[in-house]
């Protein structure tokens, strides 16, 4: 099924659902690397432990590749 888009100076464009599919898929950025996981979860510990916090660097590294994921959206 095609859709047409009016643009201000060139008239319409026809894009295919396929095509818009293809371009979501393509900005998706690639995997976290684990250096910036690494970090992220330093940061995490240094603030857990400043609050006086328990906890472990599992759960610090879950976190940090929670919190990367859902920054990258």
């Amino acid at each position: 099924m095609k859709t047409s888009k009016t643009t201000s100076n060139q008239g319409k464009i026809s894009v295919s659902k396929e095509q818009i599919k293809i371009k979501n898929v393509t900005n998706v950025k690639s995997e976290l690397s684990e250096e910036e996981i690494r970090e992220k979860a330093e940061e995490f510990y240094h603030m857990r432990i400043a609050r006086g916090e328990h906890g472990t660097a599992e759960n610090d590294w879950l976190e940090a590749e929670a919190y990367l994921n859902d920054s990258e959206r």
